[in-house]
């Protein structure tokens, strides 16, 4: 009966809205993932071959740079407007909008990473006949992987964040609950939409950490090392990354 009695009381923290709305919840929950999953990978899709062509023309740094860097700073009610003619009120509306916001952070990393390459990786590549797009794929890209997942990880983060900003026209995941729980000023609602959207990003960085982790081994370096011990030992695994090839 007490637990009842805090959906009577509009209690923040509250066991029977838990168990009463979990499926709303869990609803809620998953729409926020499927949301975000899809913006970061259709924006590390396109963020790729633009910043290739960043890297490789650099009359076009400026400009990919430029632009995505001012599309990042478009407030995000203005975005959705400008697509609403587009895309109306659908969740490929959000999708997009956020795909855009994540260009910004996606194109600058993954061109850090691919200029972080060792020029003795390169060379070696070269040395052992590899043409430009397999020391793309097998070389450059898996020693910018580094760059590249930290670049994901904030994304994905942001991404989180800004997914509720959907709720607007009705896809924003648990920040559709939250807008409806401020609306009438229900507490439980607001509270454990929150809670969740907060561990939603936590969950998601750190599972990021670990495949960044698992993927770049060679950027775990124990004991304090140098810095100059770290960057032979850099160029070190380069050079076996293309010998093992």
């Amino acid at each position: 009966m007490s637990e009842a009695n805090c959906l009577v009381a509009n209690d923040w923290i509250c066991g029977e809205y838990l168990r009463s709305r979990s499926q709303e919840l869990t609803d809620a929950t998953l729409q926020h993932i499927g949301i975000t999953f899809a913006s970061v990978a259709i924006g590390l899709a396109v963020a790729l071959p633009l910043a290739l062509l960043a890297r490789s023309r650099r009359g076009f740094a400026g400009p990919v740079l430029g632009v995505t860097t001012v599309l990042y700073s478009v407030p995000s009610l203005a975005m959705f407007s400008l697509l609403l003619p587009l895309f109306g009120l659908s969740a490929s509306l959000v999708i997009t909008g956020l795909v855009l916001y994540s260009l910004t952070i996606l194109v600058r990393n993954i061109l850090a990473g691919l200029e972080s390459v060792p020029d003795e990786a390169r060379e070696a590549a070269r040395g052992m006949g590899y043409g430009p797009l397999r020391q793309l794929w097998e070389v450059e890209l898996p020693l910018a992987l580094p760059a590249l997942l930290a670049g994901v990880r904030i994304a994905t983060v942001s991404t989180v964040a800004l997914t509720t900003v959907g709720a607007i026209v009705g896809y924003g995941g648990l920040g559709t609950l939250i807008v409806d729980g401020l609306d009438s000023t229900f507490k439980a609602q607001v509270l454990s939409a929150s809670v969740l959207c907060v561990l939603l990003a936590i969950v998601a960085d750190l599972l990021l950490l670990g495949l960044q982790r698992l993927l770049t081994p060679w950027t775990r370096v124990s004991g304090g090392p140098s810095s100059r011990a770290a960057g032979r030992r850099r160029r070190a695994s380069a050079g076996r990354a293309v010998e093992s090839i």
